[in-house]
């Protein structure tokens, strides 16, 4: 049954990663759009670039990656915690 779960929880932890990935590719496109030139570092310091800040678009598009990155991370957590 345990090795069950971490299958399922390392399955959970994979997709997790696609969708951070398609994520974070959606926030740079977005960026690149309102920002040409901008760089994946960029976009890790947005109140360096004003239009980005100003963008409600933008800033909902990144709050979602913000949002996977919290949700792996406590599966990660997770994890961790069913391999003790």
């Amino acid at each position: 049954m345990a090795a069950a779960i971490r299958d399922t929880l390392a399955f959970i932890d994979r997709l997790m990663l696609e969708m951070i990935e398609q994520q974070e590719n959606k926030v740079l496109d977005l960026a690149r759009q309102i920002h040409p030139g901008l760089t994946t570092e960029d976009i890790r310091n947005p109140h360096d670039f004003s239009d980005l800040i100003q963008n409600g678009i933008w800033n909902f598009e990144d709050g979602i990656l913000s949002g996977l990155k919290s949700a792996h991370m406590a599966l990660r957590a997770k994890l961790l915690e069913s391999a003790e």
